[in-house]
């Protein structure tokens, strides 16, 4: 059934058998009735009352609401993996904070960090790829292989002892988005340290002979908030634990102990020094802790959020995935599924995402990583086939001569062999047959039950259509969001901007408007916060289509201080298609119902009559004609937020809009 409570749940899914199909099977049919409250249910039944919220509290039930927001994880899902953009990592994230956790403010600031963090600090660094958008392919490439793998669910359910495939899938969809997710959260603090290294590597010096920096005053930082060490007690009734370190030395020594020989007292020294000694851990600063110890203080300590023992399983296994289980605890033995299976599952998963990742690092940029993956799943076997730019065939070739010729002069024994990374370690095959690259994993991973095959292929580069000149700070996006949607509010932001830039800044930046713009937009559903966002980000598309781009770095070019009439006509129309396709994708049809029930009934005026869209989605021409059908003040809808972005650019990134000619 998948989506018990509407009557239309948008596009079809797919194939089930690739990443795409199996990771929007589980969400779809894997998940039914996630969230869901019968006794809520019950209470409307009876009192005749909605209690779901859509535009505003109590227009629909609130199971159906449920319903809603797990198709918008969906499409957020879809979205990303057409293009794989930053911009549409946001909404998987933003989905599941406001899903699981409740309110996206709250956490903004830990997640958008780590993506403007990497992308302004790490060209000074050597080696260094994107970890926002990779966190994202790691949850979904998870969701995926749950869903298709039987061995997996095998081993998860049992671990957690559930019995009703639905009930494991949302359990396994509300801990594995925190682990997966979360799991690098902690890299603004490896960055500094590695800068630092990175200056002296230029000159050739070794680590171990040059400075290094680490992290003092850290008895603060890793101690528990009262309301977490309650929370403690009752999950672990005979233990006291002062710090976060001995709350995980303990409870990685209870899942692992008897498989590993863990001692547990090491383990809370090796902990203390992370962070204070890398020169113990042949320095390097291990993200790892920082993520785990970092997500439990917020989310746990200043957040409040309920804590139970899936969550340590959650942190422990983002505190494992790095360094801790490979370097200190497995002593080159495998980890089962079935002794901690996210831990599981976010090593797998890390190792096998390599692809489609932003290059920051100077070296990086020049080594070769697959630019897509080809997955074939069934219940026991993951065929991963890595996907190369045909367009870096030279490269390759010329890489391939050198490596030739090495073997031959040296038969494989004299000097070190040529590299090409990635590429190397995937397509050369050891005498076992096996690449590198999975070899590295089955030595992280038990890979007993399940087969892993590893293969490359050159393919041409496909374009997505994501990537536009326009670049912006992306921080504010959640911002752009909140004051668009309160222009539908009031009336305050058009009288301003009917005066001037200057009086629009000052209405827009004023601390009671803001407020009251923000309280507007915490009270709408999950569906209508997504549209605002959706909405600010298509912006970049549209000043691409008409020509113009936004930047913050001084340009030689024709400012824009306002749109003119045939340009916002491009606008609207562009913008109304998108409109369209959103709803379309939510399940939404053509009808005029009275407007409190326009949104139980999810039938609206706007849409075209009549009209299915065939599954590559709204067509150009059927949009056009649509909006050619509108009055002036539905059109208006799809422009006047677009005068408005030309202040919040200036105002929330300082940036300014050009005309390229």
């Amino acid at each position: 059934m998948g989506y018990t409570r509407l009557k239309n749940s948008g596009r079809g899914i797919g194939c089930r058998s690739g990443l795409k199909g199996a990771a929007l099977h589980f969400i779809r049919e894997g998940c039914e009735n996630l969230r869901f409250d019968m006794e809520k249910e019950e209470r409307e039944n009876a009192l005749h009352i909605f209690l779901g919220t859509s535009r505003s509290e109590g227009e629909i039930p609130y199971n159906m609401q449920m319903d809603i927001e797990r198709l918008c994880l969906e499409n957020a899902v879809k979205r990303f993996l057409d293009c794989g953009t930053k911009q549409n990592a946001f909404d998987v994230y933003f989905c599941y904070l406001e899903m699981f956790v409740g309110d996206y403010e709250k956490t903004r600031r830990m997640i958008e960090l780590l993506s403007e963090f990497e992308a302004n600090g790490s060209g000074l660094l050597m080696k260094h790829r994107d970890h926002y958008s990779h966190s994202v392919y790691v949850f979904i490439l998870g969701l995926a292989l749950f869903d298709a793998n039987a061995v997996y669910r095998a081993a998860y359910t049992g671990f957690y002892g559930l019995s009703d495939a639905h009930e494991a899938a949302c359990h396994f969809l509300k801990y594995w988005g925190l682990a997966s997710l979360f799991h690098d959260i902690g890299y603004p603090f490896e960055l500094p340290y590695e800068q630092v290294c990175s200056y002296f590597e230029v000159s050739g010096d070794k680590r171990s002979t040059r400075p290094f920096v680490s992290y003092q005053s850290m008895k603060q930082f890793v101690a528990l908030d009262e309301n977490v060490k309650a929370a403690l007690e009752k999950i672990y009734p005979d233990n006291r634990f002062a710090t976060s370190d001995e709350l995980f030395a303990h409870a990685i020594a209870e899942d692992l102990g008897e498989a590993y020989n863990i001692d547990e007292k090491r383990l809370i020294n090796c902990l203390n020094d992370k962070p204070t000694r890398p020169d113990k851990y042949n320095f390097f600063m291990d993200h790892a802790y920082f993520s785990a110890t970092v997500l439990l203080k917020k989310l746990f300590g200043e957040m409040e959020c309920g804590l139970d023992a899936c969550h340590i399983d959650a942190l422990t296994a983002i505190l494992m995935h790095n360094s801790l289980f490979k370097f200190t605890i497995s002593d080159k033995v495998p980890l089962k599924a079935e002794l901690h299976p996210l831990a599981y599952m976010l090593m797998l998963c890390d190792e096998l995402q390599c692809w489609d990742r932003t290059s920051y690092g100077r070296n990086t940029k020049t080594e070769l990583y697959p630019m897509g993956i080809e997955l074939a799943l069934s219940d026991s076997e993951i065929k991963a086939t890595y996907l190369f730019d045909e367009g870096e065939a030279p490269k390759i070739e010329c890489f391939m001569n050198e490596y030739s010729a090495w073997e031959k002069a040296s038969d494989g024994n004299g000097g070190s062999a040529p590299v090409l990374k990635a590429f190397s370690k995937m397509y050369i095959k050891q005498s076992d047959g096996k690449s590198g690259f999975l070899k590295d994993i089955e030595n992280i991973v038990d890979l007993s039950g399940i087969k892993l095959s590893v293969d490359t292929r050159l393919a041409a580069k496909a374009y997505s259509g994501g990537s536009f000149l326009s670049e912006s700070n992306f921080i504010n996006l959640y911002n752009f969001a909140v004051v668009l949607n309160g222009q539908w509010s009031d009336f305050g932001w058009k009288e301003a901007h009917a005066k001037g830039r200057v009086e629009e800044e000052r209405f827009l930046t004023d601390k009671e408007n803001i407020r009251k713009y923000s309280d507007a937009f915490k009270k709408l559903s999950l569906e209508y916060k997504l549209s605002n966002i959706n909405q600010a980000k298509a912006f970049a598309r549209y000043m691409n289509a008409i020509g113009c781009f936004y930047t913050n770095k001084p340009v030689d070019m024709e400012m824009v201080e306002e749109f003119g009439e045939e340009e916002l006509q491009k606008i609207g129309k562009l913008e109304h298609r998108r409109w369209l396709q959103e709803h379309y994708d939510m399940g939404w049809e053509y009808g005029t119902p009275d407007d409190k029930e326009r949104d139980l009934l999810r039938l609206h005026k706007d849409m075209i009559p009549g009209y299915t869209p065939p599954e590559e989605g709204v067509s150009e021409e059927m949009a056009q004609k649509n909006y050619d059908r509108l009055g002036k003040a539905e059109k208006d809808k799809d422009t006047d937020p677009m005068k408005c972005m030309l202040s919040l650019l200036r105002m929330f990134d300082g940036l300014r809009i050009y005309r390229l000619d």
